[in-house]
């Protein structure tokens, strides 16, 4: 089997899909797409195809090793993320090929569907009473929420009590009948993020994510030794070598690799399981399409400390399109009690509705993060 043509299709709200075709009539597809650059991941992929054309893809492991230390360079979010979608199509390919979803060919599953959450409140939270109580009608009994907009590193008691009386009136709300993960999203500087922990510990929360900005591991780890929460560490770390650091360090008792940035099933897989060994929680991150939540939960179904899986249904993002739009009727995801069942078809599980993805291509889209200032006109981070 040799890979004859690698096909990138850029859609609605902000994804980048990969298929990657072989001489044997099977194809797998993959997501290798970075929030706001699409069209440089496009690109990339074409550059990768001049490596790969031709190869066996269910050499996966030494494809991965070959584009990951070739030419010098490597990490970063744009190659790990090209990586990542590529490596998804090929395990895609190889599980097809075999007749069996992924996670049989790295061991079988430790569990059959695995817990999930949703975001509400938007970048800048907004009806997150509403959001939540709205959520756990559809049956979730988790959620995750950005708790403030533009935060400077030094800010008012008025905004920190604004931040507070928000969350509290929402833990009011929603009493114990869900879990609350509170996102920092990497806007909260160290002297926030200190006092912002300690005002916070009373509501319990499931964990805190990117107290500070993930270049800042010392500063998390400090963080971490004095806060009763665990923190949350992931997105944008891209690949084992970054999650060095947080597991020496200790800086994390979560963390969230994303699948479609870190190195695709291959990577997570190995992260995943390094992260049992510091006895560190694993709750990939996918704020994305079909193609990478149906990578994440294959990862999930080996990895035991995988105890929850972000996903992206229905949230702000996706107005222009949803998981649901590029996926064939029934072969797409099965949501029950909270949980996400672990996709039992061929390859990623899932089957893509390559038509609805050629047309939707036809538009694309040209999604980009927003730029927030503060209130000096000094660049915010988002």
């Amino acid at each position: 089997m040799k890979i004859t043509a690698l096909k990138t299709y850029l859609v609605a709200p902000r994804w980048l899909f990969l298929k990657v075709e072989t001489d044997e009539g099977i194809s797998g597809w993959g997501e290798p797409v970075l929030e706001g650059h699409a069209e440089t991941l496009a690109t990339k992929i074409s550059e990768l195809a001049d490596f790969v054309i031709g190869l066996d893809p269910r050499r996966i492991e030494d494809i991965w090793q070959m584009l990951y230390r070739n030419g010098c360079y490597r990490g970063g979010p744009v190659l790990m993320s090209a990586i990542s979608g590529l490596d998804m199509a090929l395990w895609d390919i190889k599980g097809r090929a075999l007749g069996v979803p992924i996670h049989e060919l790295l061991g079988g599953p430790v569990r059959d569907r695995v817990r999930t959450y949703c975001w509400i409140g938007g970048d800048r939270p907004e009806n997150l009473i509403a959001g939540a109580l709205a959520l756990r009608d559809k049956g979730y009994d988790a959620c995750k929420l950005n708790i403030c907009s533009e935060l400077q590193i030094v800010d008012s008691y008025a905004k920190v009590d604004g931040i507070i009386r928000n969350l509290f009136e929402l833990r009011e709300a929603v009493g114990t009948s869900m879990d609350l993960a509170f996102d920092f999203h990497g806007r909260v500087h160290a002297p926030m993020a200190r006092v912002l922990l300690k005002e916070l510990e009373p509501l319990r929360p499931m964990f805190v994510e990117d107290a500070v900005v993930s270049t800042m591991v010392e500063t998390m780890a400090d963080l971490a030794r004095a806060t009763s929460i665990p923190l949350c560490i992931g997105e944008r770390l891209h690949s084992r070598y970054d999650f060095k650091r947080v597991f020496e360090l200790r800086a994390a008792q979560v963390i969230n690799p994303d699948t479609a940035h870190v190195g695709g099933i291959s990577e997570m897989v190995r992260i995943g399981h390094w992260a049992e060994a510091y006895d560190v929680a694993f709750a990939p991150h996918c704020p994305l399409g079909p193609i990478a939540l149906a990578a994440s939960l294959q990862v999930d179904a080996i990895c035991h400390n995988a105890f929850i899986q972000e996903q992206s249904l229905g949230i702000h993002y996706n107005q222009q399109g949803d998981l649901g739009d590029y996926t064939l009727p029934g072969r797409g995801f099965s949501f029950a009690d909270g949980m996400l069942a672990i996709p039992q078809g061929p390859g990623l599980g899932i089957e893509v509705d390559e038509d609805a993805v050629i047309h939707a291509a036809q538009t694309g889209h040209r999604w980009r993060a927003p730029v927030w200032r503060h209130k000096d006109g000094s660049i915010a981070e988002w």
